[in-house]
């Protein structure tokens, strides 16, 4: 039964900078530990947190690193309604145990705010929430402290102030001789206070206006008139309301203006955050994705960044943002900086400034992770700037979308090489089962050719001989053509082919071309023509000569002896455009997509029943996309196909 009651506990403890915070932090954790739930601690920024002297802030930091040692998990939220802030969060986050110090439950006077845990109670009473003895004499001292940081001297304040109330007696004295009642005066001072408390930052000087308001009021419009007394029995009251509503009105306004500027900071950081969310995506490259994240740090901090991005598990060079100017500061780059920022890749943890570990770096050093695996440090110029709770909080969201984008940049990466390694193992299979299929026919025609020659080559006659001779030459001279194919097809790929380029004449390399085809070319009827005999094109001969062959052998092999094979050269614009056609049966449009792809043959037979390799259209597209131009085949008319490819023209100024 007991592990039924304590499953799914949430224990919430609250951060402050109070001396005693410690403690509370210590027993939740305790807590936490006895119920085995879940840890978090809770820091709420008012608008008293920037007001913190850096003692404050440094208690409140070695609060939050205990927090984080005992297990808990960080959070923030912003309001200047610390129980409600508290509440609304247990609620969401279906906290079911709250545990604060004695000390913040004291009510110490009267007419003070009612106790913390009251108005937790009120907010909600289905939570239950653990009281915490904790050394009382301390935090009246922080008390005090705190009540002595707000009457900070403020000169702006106080003339502010005075003009307000100057500005409402000139106006009262001015209503006062066009015969306006006392309570429209009592209202032109309340609404001076009202404006003091919305122009000053020190809310302490509302609370000022609002009594001198009464006492200005007294001295100048009751009697008797430029004294601080009143003749009349009902006055003590009228300036007693006249206070209350000055002080409530002043004490509200402050409070809105607070909220409104509050509310306008978690706008800008959501903004931010979310900002970064879609620049990230966006990005393809580490580059990218540093740049991007480093300069929404910026917007978000206003200071400079330093960010190491990782590679083969070690910290590369230091990349630094500079928000204005270009000059970086020795200290940014600095042995003890990047010590610091190795620190904090190797142990995946905070380093350097307002940290216990190397604190006398420049920056904060924090790692862009996803759990154990860091891709990065980030550093933060803080010098003697901590950062508010609540940009930390922003700032860690941003580096997990950061390592989340430098980790799917890293599966593309690896995603796209195992399908290069697949597609180059599948090209490798193709190969050697091309080989073993392809080359069994023609090898096997050579070995049984020179076998009967060597067996009975006295008893053949001359012409038999020759015949055998022939076709072992013609076997040879396939492997050899098929070979010469593969190897190039490799270089071009690889990148590995170096090309010739000159300005040659077209026709002639068609007619070089032409005399190095398969000699069954006997067999069809091929015709050659070149609108331009002078037509001149960019391109290397020896190559472009291997892609005319290709072509006009690929017409012979799948086309029946007799048809008619031509090859054409004209010149469109700044192209030269070659064309092979043939009357055969054609390509069947399903296979006009894959026909330059290496290793494919199509489906018909060649008419000695010998299949094609596959290499030579494939080394055809590659040769002239090295040369800038395209090749394609379309459907020729009545029937057949036509082969094109084109080369940029290569202008020849002539002269004398």
């Amino acid at each position: 039964g007991g592990n039924y009651m304590t499953q799914g506990e949430h224990i919430l403890v609250c951060l402050s900078s109070s001396p005693a915070n410690g403690t509370i932090i210590r027993a939740a954790a305790r807590m936490a530990e006895a119920f085995k739930g879940e840890f978090t601690a809770l820091y709420v920024e008012t608008s008293q947190s920037q007001k913190m002297d850096e003692e404050d802030r440094s208690r409140l930091r070695g609060h939050i690193r205990l927090a984080k040692k005992l297990g808990a998990k960080i959070e923030t939220t912003c309001g200047d309604d610390i129980a409600f802030q508290i509440s609304e969060f247990a609620r969401l986050s279906g906290v079911t145990k709250i545990v604060i110090g004695r000390s913040m439950a004291e009510r110490r006077h009267l007419f003070g705010k009612p106790p913390l845990t009251e108005k937790l109670i009120t907010n909600a009473p289905n939570m239950d929430i653990y009281i915490i003895p904790c050394q009382m004499a301390e935090n009246r001292k922080f008390s005090r402290k705190n009540w002595q940081s707000a009457l900070v001297l403020s000169v702006g304040d106080m003339i502010k102030s005075v003009l307000g109330l100057a500005a409402a007696s000139f106006i009262g004295i001015l209503f006062e001789h066009l015969g306006f009642d006392e309570a429209n005066i009592i209202t032109v001072y309340v609404l001076a206070v009202l404006i003091i408390s919305v122009v000053i930052r020190n809310q302490i000087y509302s609370l000022i206006a609002s009594i001198v308001s009464v006492l200005v009021f007294n001295f100048l419009f009751t009697d008797p008139k430029y004294s601080l007394m009143a003749y009349d029995r009902g006055y003590p009251v009228t300036f007693f309301v006249m206070f209350i509503a000055a002080f409530l009105t002043g004490t509200l306004a402050s409070r809105m203006k607070n909220g409104s500027r509050q509310l306008a900071h978690v706008a800008f950081r959501t903004r931010v955050l979310f900002e970064t969310n879609q620049l990230l995506q966006q990005k393809k490259t580490r580059t990218e994705i540093v740049s991007a994240t480093a300069h929404q740090l910026m917007k978000l901090l206003n200071r400079d960044i330093i960010f190491y991005l990782a590679k083969d598990g070690k910290l590369g060079e230091a990349q630094v943002f500079r928000i204005e100017g270009t000059d970086i500061p020795e200290d940014y780059v600095s042995e003890e900086e990047k010590k610091a920022a190795q620190w904090a890749f190797d142990n995946n943890r905070h380093a350097g400034a307002t940290t216990r570990t190397l604190s006398h770096a420049s920056c904060l050093y924090l790692a862009v992770r996803i759990n154990d695996v860091v891709y990065g440090v980030v550093g933060i110029v803080i010098k003697k700037d901590p950062l508010a709770m609540f940009e930390n909080s922003i700032l860690l969201s941003i580096l997990g979308e950061c390592a989340l984008a430098l980790e799917n940049e890293k599966n593309a990466w690896e995603k796209q090489e195992a399908a290069v390694l697949a597609k180059n193992e599948q090209l490798r299979s193709q190969l050697l089962r091309a080989i073993s299929h392809d080359l069994r026919t023609p090898l096997t025609s050579i070995s049984g050719n020179a076998s009967n020659l060597l067996s009975n080559g006295p008893s053949f006659d001359e012409a038999t001989r020759q015949s055998l001779y022939q076709d072992i030459y013609d076997d040879a001279m396939w492997l050899i053509n098929l070979v010469e194919n593969l190897l190039s097809v490799t270089r071009l790929e690889e990148g590995r082919l170096n090309l010739n380029m000159s300005a040659e004449l077209v026709d002639e390399v068609i007619k070089e071309a032409l005399n190095h085809v398969d000699r069954k070319c006997t067999e069809h009827i091929l015709t050659e023509r070149c609108e331009d005999e002078l037509l001149l094109a960019k391109m290397d001969a020896k190559l472009i000569v291997q892609v005319v062959i290709n072509l006009v052998n690929n017409a012979i092999k799948y086309t029946e002896p007799g048809s008619h094979i031509s090859v054409e050269a004209k010149q469109e614009g700044k192209w030269a455009v070659i064309s092979v056609a043939d009357d055969g049966p054609g390509v069947p449009d399903e296979n006009k997509e894959k026909l330059f792809e290496m290793f494919y043959s199509g489906a018909n037979r060649i008419v000695d029943s010998r299949r094609s390799l596959g290499l030579g259209l494939s080394l055809c597209k590659s040769i002239v996309n090295a040369h800038g131009g395209t090749i394609s085949i379309r459907d020729n008319e009545p029937h057949g196909a036509v082969f094109t490819f084109t080369l940029p023209v290569e202008e020849v100024q002539l002269t004398e």
